[in-house]
């Protein structure tokens, strides 16, 4: 028999309340049948609804919690009026005490990274965590990071968080040497910010054996595949993010405009109705739902809080992924290769 993953589930949080999460909980133990939950919330709305679900209810331990953190809550309020008692707090608890290998929550972005900075703790080495997309390229899918978790960044936290993402491309994609590149208003060397100029340097000149540097990216390239890894700080990552979301919106607006405008666009829509279908689903943003949060003492996946429950179930599917993967023993092993081996300033000036 496989190993069990155990998965904690915030199942207050998110914009659609918790019969998405279980209706994903359920979808997800289709497909992962090793998996076991903990479900954390309201314990009378959860057993109201697990009749629903049969399989998930089998599968599940409850564990009643009486704060739910609301989705324009600050994270400072969050984190006082939740700690050690909210059904978000709860589910980040769990991981952290080894009950469950990850958890998700589709619940407030702010009040989850504080939450799971406060009880995880950052990673040896690490100033700060990072949040992780998936992104679909005409070559796969790459690896974009940090999309959010915090604004701006110095040239090594920029090189932390090449590690970081290397790490999950050779846990998700199973690539031995990702290669990475630096999100930047040009190719040439002499463009940019100087924290990005700087960290170009710093990954050009330390070979690291984890991964291949490949130069600077443009925005351009994120759709191409250009590389498995891209690295930029939350502001530009954050950006970057939604306006791909909205403008695969736009064009599925307008190819569904165009589509049914005319007789003959409708008749020349049902000949190439197959591929329109693969189409939508490339574009479907459900697929690549959820963003890891990196660089902390257990694996946190945050679903997007207005999704359905297909796309909850995919945020579990990447949950249960990473640890099947062995996402942080790669990320420990990659970080002590690094940080052993590194020269800083001051040594060489010595």
């Amino acid at each position: 028999m496989s190993e069990v993953i155990n998965i904690s589930l915030d199942v207050m949080g998110g914009d659609n309340g918790p019969a998405v999460i279980l209706e994903g909980a359920d979808l997800a133990l289709v497909r992962h049948p090793d998996v076991r939950y903990h479900l954390y919330g309201d314990q009378e709305i959860m057993e109201s609804l697990l009749d629903e679900y049969p399989r998930v209810k089998q599968a599940s331990t409850l564990h009643h919690c009486e704060v739910v953190i609301q989705m324009d809550e600050r994270p400072s309020q969050a984190l006082r009026r939740g700690r050690g008692k909210s059904s978000m707090w709860r589910s980040i608890e769990a991981a952290r005490d080894k009950q469950s290998q990850v958890c998700i929550s589709a619940g407030n972005t702010g009040a989850l990274m504080a939450m799971s900075k406060f009880c995880l703790r950052t990673m040896a080495d690490i100033e700060r965590p990072a949040i992780a997309a998936i992104w679909p390229t005409l070559r796969g899918e790459s690896v974009v990071l940090d999309v959010g978790a915090t604004i701006g960044a110095d040239a090594q936290q920029l090189v932390d968080f090449a590690l970081l993402g290397g790490a999950m491309a050779r846990a998700l994609f199973g690539i031995e040497q990702p290669t990475i590149g630096l999100l930047n208003i040009g190719e040439e060397d002499v463009k940019g910010l100087d924290e990005v100029k700087e960290a170009g340097r710093m990954l050009r000149d330390f070979e690291f054996p984890q991964f291949k540097y490949k130069g600077f990216v443009e925005g351009n390239h994120l759709g191409t595949g250009a590389v498995d890894v891209v690295v930029t700080e939350g502001f530009a990552g954050n950006i970057a993010l939604k306006t791909a979301e909205g403008t695969a919106k736009q064009l599925a607006e307008y190819l569904h405009s165009a589509m049914s405008r005319t007789l003959m666009a409708k008749i020349g829509y049902l000949f190439a109705r197959s591929a329109f279908r693969r189409l939508r689903e490339k574009m479907d943003p459900r697929k690549v739902n959820g963003g890891v949060f990196l660089g902390l003492n257990g694996i946190v996946i945050k679903s997007h809080g207005g999704t359905d429950g297909e796309g909850f179930a995919s945020a579990i599917s990447l949950g249960y992924d990473m640890v099947k993967n062995g996402l942080t023993e790669k990320i420990e092993q990659d970080l002590s290769v690094y940080h052993k081996n590194r020269v800083v300033p001051d040594e060489e000036n010595a």
